[in-house]
């Protein structure tokens, strides 16, 4: 009989939680930025500040996050960081009510959300391996995958609407409010989940060995090199799109949210399908072979125009994104398999910084890109990119590999 993570009772924790956080992340992702903007007259530089302190957190605290999270209790990590994020979420309505609202406490709470975030990133994704069994790995992961992806294809675009409907306020005041639902949840996991690490052992000789064990591994330097560089042509298109739909293109808003809802249901579509196509082919055959058939469909974003051309690029976009949602999967479930119950919270975390690090970078390479030398041309370089990210994992000893195990 197949092996399922449901009939676990502590992954059915964890997925339930992660429902009331994911839909708390995605309200926030707009909310934050339409309250800045709205309540305190935000300008372009200060909308982008928001969004790079929202991710320095991966790259100032990510690998120490590994080390602490691989000496702690799963449970008590991933709880405080959304008890974190519920208040530091609802301190920005309560200080708006008392007028007493300003841009560094803005700064704040998105640069410490975000260092919540992180440690709520690489805990869950430790967790899962001490939850399940080996052999429901892939199902779990794909769970959690696919989880994330509808939540990006429905939650900000419903985070939005909720915007509009309630106000900027009263949607971060329910955004804190699924953060403490979670957390109070979270609270229900067992603690067979705790960490391996020595508490006594000192922080940095244990960073060092999750860094040895990901790179000095031929498969995991592979999947961390393709990553990267997905992420960091992805994030190179994604920064400019908005610059191209409505400036050169003059179409609205919900044009490119639809846009990116193609995207991210390739992604669903992509985690839905992944480990019956691992079943089917091998998994080794997955990873190394759908990237040259498909993620060479992401150069049609680079011919972005009104009319058919839209269609063209959403669908090419769909494509590319449906690779990436098969390599999250596939990929995860690898690399925990790849790695001891002592080292997984250090390997997540050096897979979360080199993965984050990228995007910082996609970004500000975008910029540069489109100052010099128009958006056009960043979409171009950006998708290029993405065509070519398959090459590590395709010349990896991954190619050889039917399953998990073998």
């Amino acid at each position: 009989m197949e092996e399922s993570p449901w009939q676990v009772p502590d992954f059915r924790t964890l997925f339930a939680a992660s429902v009331a956080s994911q839909v708390a992340t995605s309200i926030g992702y707009v909310a934050v930025p339409l309250f800045a903007v709205i309540a305190l007259h935000a300008g372009a530089g200060q909308v982008g500040a928001l969004a790079t302190l929202s991710t320095a957190a991966f790259l100032l605290i990510g690998l120490p996050a590994g080390s602490w999270v691989d000496r702690l209790q799963a449970g008590s990590v991933l709880a405080a960081a959304d008890f974190a994020r519920a208040v530091l979420f609802a301190s920005v309505p309560v200080a708006q009510l008392f007028g007493v609202l300003t841009f560094w406490q803005l700064y704040a709470v998105v640069l410490l959300a975000g260092c919540a975030t992180v440690f709520f990133d690489v805990g869950s994704q430790s967790a899962i391996p001490r939850f399940v069994a080996h052999g429901a790995l892939l199902r779990a992961n794909g769970a959690v995958a696919g989880l994330i992806a509808a939540c990006n294809v429905a939650g900000r675009g419903a985070g939005g609407a909720f915007v509009q409907l309630l106000g900027a306020p009263v949607a971060l005041g329910v955004a804190a409010a699924n953060y403490m639902g979670s957390a109070l949840r979270l609270r229900a996991l067992s603690r067979g989940a705790a960490g391996h690490a020595p508490a006594r052992v000192r922080m940095w000789p244990q960073i060092a060995a999750g860094l040895r064990h990901v790179f000095g591994d031929a498969e995991l330097r592979a999947l961390a090199l393709t990553a990267a560089i997905s992420n960091f042509g992805m994030q190179i298109v994604n920064t400019m799109l908005p610059v191209v739909f409505m400036r050169e293109l003059a179409l609205p808003g919900g044009v490119l949210g639809a846009f990116w809802a193609a995207g991210a249901a390739g992604v669903l579509l992509g985690a839905r399908c992944a480990r019956r196509l691992a079943d089917a082919l091998g998994l080794g055959r997955v990873l190394t072979r759908l990237g040259p058939c498909l993620a060479p469909c992401a150069l049609g974003v680079a011919h972005l125009e009104r009319g058919p051309w839209l269609w063209l690029a959403a669908g090419g976009w769909l494509l590319a994104m449906f690779k990436i949602g098969v390599d999250n999967v596939l990929g995860v479930s690898l690399r925990q398999q790849a790695t001891p119950a002592r080292l997984l919270g250090r390997m997540t975390a050096t897979f979360r910084f080199v993965l984050t690090g990228a995007l910082a970078i996609g970004s500000a390479a975008s910029g540069v890109i489109g100052e010099l030398a128009g958006a056009r041309a960043a979409l171009w370089v950006g998708a290029a990119i993405l065509a070519v990210a398959f090459v590590p994992v395709t010349m990896s000893p991954i190619r050889m590999r039917q399953s998990l195990s073998i």
